[in-house]
Order: structure tokens, then sequence, then C-alpha cells
């Protein structure tokens, strides 16, 4: 379902990611029905009035998953996860946990660690990801 703007007033918001990424794919189709039960509408990165309505280089646009709220503000990776996790009573914990400070920093650094290597751990790379120092 390809939701747009001028239809958002029942979505709570667009989670996006990359409609390329296997790994991303897969992760999409699971928490699919999860994440419409709180009106949040799955889409691709790449369709075209996301791509629009970010404004990103295809290099910044395939970064991370987003969270793009109807009032047009921009969740990007961990904070986004953190960000739905607030619309679910069994999530609110994390929600509050991963927004402390240290908890924050070490779910963003272990966030992407996974999207630098979502390609290979789906099995669509044939090359080994340099390790980050």
């Amino acid at each position: 379902m390809h939701t747009e703007p001028a239809n958002s007033e029942k979505v709570a918001g667009w989670v996006l990611y990359d409609g390329d990424c296997t790994f991303c794919i897969t992760w999409a189709k699971r928490s699919q029905k999860l994440l419409a039960s709180r009106q949040f509408v799955l889409l691709p990165l790449q369709t075209p009035w996301v791509r629009t309505q970010l404004g990103l280089s295809e290099e910044q646009l395939l970064t991370e998953m987003r969270l793009l709220q109807p009032n047009g503000q921009v969740f990007g990776g961990a904070d986004a996860l953190l960000e739905i996790a607030r619309y679910f009573w069994w999530s609110r914990p994390l929600a509050f946990v991963g927004h402390l400070s240290a908890a924050h920093l070490l779910l963003g650094k272990v966030y992407r660690w996974v999207a630098r290597h979502r390609r290979c751990a789906a099995g669509a790379c044939g090359t080994k990801v340099p390790a980050e120092r």
C-alpha cells in the first residue's frame, strides 16, 4: 500500500526501509501487521514522493530506515525505532531507557553496525564489509 501524504489523516507515520535490501524487506514483511495495528504504513525509501519529501542524496537516503510523521518530522535509525516503540505498551520501557544517554549511544552503535552489515547478513553481497575502527 502506497499511502501518500494527501491521505495521511489516519496515518501515524510512514516506516521507510530500503526496498532493494533483502534483509530490510524481510523485516518489513514480518512487522507489517504489528505496525499497521498502530496506523503505521511501510514504504520503500525509493518511493518517489518519499525521496522528494526527505530531500536526501542517494547515498544518504539508504543509510538507515526512517520514520516520517504526518507533521513532517523525521526520525532515523535507532531514533526511529525508539519513536515507534512509544506506540506499543510492551515496548514503552525500551523507548524510555533508550533515550538515556548511555543506552542511546549503545543502541545507536548497534543499529549502525546492523545497518552497515545488512546486505551481507541477508546473503546479498559477495564481499566482506570492512570492520569499523
